[in-house]
């Protein structure tokens, strides 16, 4: 914990100090200005740690109101450190054209370009906060023979990222049901960071989704989050909800499909989706629940299609390509070897930042025909 905790503090602290290293240009001379820029800048910092602390502290009002404030501002900065970085290009071009050619071209480093930068970023805040609360619903249509003869399609409705916790409240999991409800699906499906931060405000939530009962019923796995909410907590959650969480299990559900589950796996755990995969001898269609989209070439094969999220397609653009080192995988429906298929959703909520760039949140609608 002490080294996350380091790692955060040192990389967040390094983008504010090249955010303020380019915007002192607005407020030269002036040390009280620059005092006061400095000390928001450090309480901005801090602010999701007090967040967090005033959370488990019981004092929920105010730990929300931190944490507005420190969500929005991390993506802010986020944004304004991009821009930064795209003005010291810029300079740093124009000062190797004006070193090796006679060509002089201009430089970024005066008020107006900062002042237009900070106007931009928010923009694109504002902008970013509504494509949060622009739930879209993506549909795929997967064709089988692995259905029993005169099976009539079957309608699967995923989510995923919900991050229910300090910001996404009752509001955020009203819109994503009302979504759900209208498709009427057979099954309801949640691949993962149902929950975020603690549980001690969270319980009564759960109504929202179990009042909801598909024919077909609802399943779940645990994602990331779930363990730093508390894996117990989480897992009653979701349980109270009407989930029924498969970890490392394979349900037969109506005779129909197989759904496969397992936990999230992460860096510092170790699960086994090999056994349960291979122990299904049925030859149904098999559905495959699992938080990141990894994948396993010892798995391979032995599903049909996998369902995943984590992602969130990086959320806020340019984030997306960071995200590519580590998820080739990024998004959307991608095809595998060995007849599997994988959909990778990008979240029904937000996680940090309540705000979305070029990634609109989703449930994912899966229909299922026999060929």
């Amino acid at each position: 914990m002490f080294k996350i905790l380091f790692a955060y503090l040192l990389i967040y602290s390094g983008v504010h100090a090249v955010f303020f290293h380019r915007v002192r240009v607005l407020f030269p001379g002036k040390w009280w200005v620059t005092s006061l820029v400095v000390l928001f800048l450090i309480l901005m910092i801090l602010s999701p740690l007090f967040s967090r602390i005033l959370e488990l502290k019981g004092n929920d009002f105010l730990a929300r109101s931190v944490a507005y404030a420190g969500y929005y501002w991390m993506g802010f900065i986020f944004l304004a450190f991009v821009g930064c970085l795209l003005l010291y290009l810029f300079d740093l071009i124009s000062w190797g054209a004006g070193t090796i050619t006679p060509v002089t071209l201009p430089t970024l480093s005066g008020k107006m370009p900062v002042s237009g930068l900070i106007g931009l970023v928010v923009v694109l805040m504002v902008y970013g906060h509504f494509e949060a609360l622009n739930l879209k619903v993506e549909r795929i249509v997967i064709t089988t023979d692995k259905l029993p003869p005169h099976t009539k399609p079957i309608r699967i409705v995923q989510i995923s990222d919900v991050h229910l916790g300090i910001i996404n409240r009752e509001r955020c999991l009203e819109r994503i049901m009302d979504k759900v409800k209208a498709e009427s699906p057979d099954m309801l499906v949640c691949t993962g960071d149902l929950v975020d931060g603690s549980m001690q405000n969270l319980m009564h939530l759960s109504g929202l989704i179990s009042r909801f009962q598909p024919p077909y019923g609802k399943y779940a796995v645990t994602g990331n989050h779930e363990y730093y909410a508390g894996l117990d907590h989480a897992i009653e959650f979701m349980e109270r909800s009407g989930f029924e969480v498969l970890r490392q299990e394979v349900r037969i559900v109506k005779n129909l499909i197989n759904i496969a589950g397992v936990d999230d796996g992460g860096r510092l755990r170790s699960v086994d989706a090999t056994t349960p995969l291979s122990s299904i001898q049925n030859n149904l269609f098999t559905l495959y629940l699992k938080h990141r989209p990894d994948i396993s070439q010892e798995t391979v094969g032995l599903y049909d299609l996998q369902l995943a999220g984590h992602t969130h397609n990086g959320q806020i653009f340019p984030f997306n390509y960071l995200v590519l080192l580590e998820f080739p995988l990024l998004k959307g429906y991608h095809e595998l070897e060995k007849n599997s298929k994988i959909y990778i959703n990008r979240g029904a909520g937000t996680w940090g930042p309540p705000v979305r760039i070029l990634s609109p949140p989703e449930i994912t609608v899966i229909e299922l025909k026999r060929k």
